[in-house]
């Protein structure tokens, strides 16, 4: 009897710091100086970020903070050469609209596995934007704090937004994302409050720009993923009660009916949490507390149809996972290279 087709894999993983691992013509630094991860060096985080790509063994990993795209370096080339070093089959590299930072989101994928283009939806505007979901490059108008002035928002990262073909004949949406931090830097008393709130506004515009485009994918009926770092969870700070809901529970939907909500296991767990139990993405070092810090911040998002396959969602974490802590090399590559950890599903029938 023949085994079914494996499942499609799709991973989502938050790289620290990767573009200072290559030079300007995507090479990779691969040498004795010091990485941006506490006591690692260049040499250790590649070879770390190697060791977990071909563990994770994923089909496409949309890579948030991906290496630089400008005016002399390119976000595609830097990955596809990384690619090519450590022999992955992850060997095409697809990024969309560039950021305003040093951090790019960019597919790495298999090419004997799916096709994937940049097709961004919406319409291109100007200065003075649109409230109807523009294009991510754009301006949105939103008045976020009821003063009859909209304020206007761009991302400072905009989303990846794909049109993906499986080799199997499977059609289906992604947008990668990397939402707006709310946690302020370098200020503290009443400044802090004010760039909290302030950042958290901006990071809440971001998110209800992201949902009206899931929703005109729900009412086209699109099959969608949408993954990456929210840089929120339900409950993760005291400004979130200001607004009503995080950002991630207006992105998934929740009040949404059944057939207009998105699913992740994770999001839901934390959401019906008791006592705070929930999963986590991301381990922290917490200087002033001189301790780690974790919490939920990364999603891999699906529309109602592609939760109605059974996928399997997983979180590679080097303490929680048992099969990450049971293999020494992995947990220690899994430390090194980020601070971030990779979250995967597996999509059966794609």
């Amino acid at each position: 009897m023949a085994k079914p087709p494996r499942p499609l894999r799709i991973a989502t993983w938050n790289v620290e710091w990767f573009n200072a691992l290559f030079d300007d013509s995507g090479r990779m630094l691969a040498d004795s100086e010091f990485s941006a991860r506490y006591q690692v060096t260049r040499a250790e985080q590649l070879g770390a970020i190697g060791i977990v790509l071909s563990a994770m063994n994923a089909d496409a990993v949309m890579v948030i903070e991906a290496p630089d795209t400008g005016s002399r370096r390119s976000s595609v080339a830097a990955l596809e050469n990384m690619a090519r070093s450590f022999d992955l089959r992850l060997s095409r590299a697809v990024s969309g609209f560039p950021s305003d930072t040093e951090q790019e989101i960019t597919l790495l994928y298999d090419p004997d596995r799916l096709s994937a283009r940049h097709d961004p939806r919406g319409t291109a505007v100007g200065k003075k934007g649109s409230s109807d979901a523009p294009r991510f490059d754009g301006v949105f108008r939103y008045d976020l704090d009821t003063d009859a002035s909209p304020d206007l928002v761009r991302f400072s990262k905009p989303p990846l937004e794909l049109e993906v073909e499986t080799s199997r004949g499977g059609r289906f949406r992604m947008i990668g994302v990397h939402m707006k931090s709310k946690a302020p830097h370098g200020v503290s008393g009443a400044e802090f409050v004010r760039q909290s709130i302030q950042n958290r506004r901006k990071h809440l515009a971001e998110c209800i720009w992201l949902r009206q485009r899931v929703e005109d994918h729900l009412a086209a009926g699109d099959s969608l993923i949408v993954l990456g770092d929210f840089n929120d969870g339900p409950g993760l700070d005291e400004y979130e009660k200001l607004f009503g809901h995080s950002g991630l529970e207006v992105v998934i939907g929740c009040d949404a009916p059944a057939d207009k909500r998105l699913t992740d296991p994770h999001a839901l767990m934390a959401m019906r949490g008791r006592m705070g139990l929930h999963p986590t993405t991301a381990r922290f070092w917490m200087a002033p507390k001189q301790h780690y810090f974790e919490a939920l911040l990364d999603f891999i998002m699906v529309s109602p149809d592609l939760a109605t396959r059974a996928p399997d969602w997983r979180i590679w974490h080097p303490w929680n996972d048992p099969a990450c802590l049971a293999t020494p090399e992995l947990h220690q590559a899994l430390v090194q290279a980020s601070d971030h950890f990779p979250v995967t599903i597996d999509l059966p029938g794609m």
